[in-house]
């Protein structure tokens, strides 16, 4: 759900061109927007990064209390300086035709060879909406964690992903520590914080 309009919170487009065409788009827009004490904004020229909606599910075990934690390398934190292999919790782009709860279950068998149960949304949200317009719906996946860990991911799409199982009081203490900096799996872990003795019980 997006958030509710403020008064003159209105845009005009006034030209959309794409930049760059590759796996991924840029896309240079000029527009113009509403100012909150009146008028019109000049016109603005703005790149914006172009990736999709994104799902994305922290499966959680109720009864053993752990959650699934994927590790990959990533090529915007090696450019951020950052260490480029991250913790993240499972995602993907969802396409034509697809609800988000085919994809985290679908991401989920391929990233980490995991049956996902009944899930719970969490958050309907933008990553980075100065430069970028991916979004994510985030999810809590039922899921058993005893067998699961292993290294998954499709080679064809060069992907080579470490599955973790983590006992939850591993993955908070992670958090606080500041182990973890992929924000979608910092929020979905947050909620399971606030959250845990109610899924525990629903999911018993």
């Amino acid at each position: 759900m997006s958030t509710r309009a403020l008064p003159n919170e209105t845009v005009e487009l006034v030209e959309h061109v794409i930049a760059y065409q590759g796996r991924f788009r840029v896309s240079r827009y000029q527009l113009r927007h509403g100012l909150y004490q009146g008028g019109q904004s000049a016109i603005l020229k703005r790149e914006v990064f172009e990736r999709g909606t994104a799902a994305a599910v922290l499966p959680y075990d109720p009864q053993r209390d752990e959650v699934v934690l994927i590790r990959q390398f990533r090529a915007g934190s090696f450019a951020a300086g950052r260490h480029p292999w991250t913790w993240e919790i499972v995602a993907g782009i969802i396409d034509d035709g697809e609800t988000p709860e085919v994809v985290v279950r679908r991401e989920a068998i391929e990233e980490a060879a995991l049956d996902i149960g009944e899930v719970i949304p969490l958050h309907d949200l933008i990553v980075s909406p100065g430069a970028c317009s991916e979004g994510c719906m985030i999810f809590l996946g039922c899921a058993d964690t005893s067998r699961a860990g292993g290294i998954f991911g499709l080679e064809a799409e060069g992907e080579n992903i470490l599955v973790k199982v983590v006992p939850f009081i591993e993955a908070r203490t992670m958090l606080e520590h500041g182990e973890i900096d992929n924000a979608i799996t910092v929020i979905a872990l947050q909620w399971l914080m606030l959250h845990r003795d109610a899924v525990r019980a629903r999911w018993s």
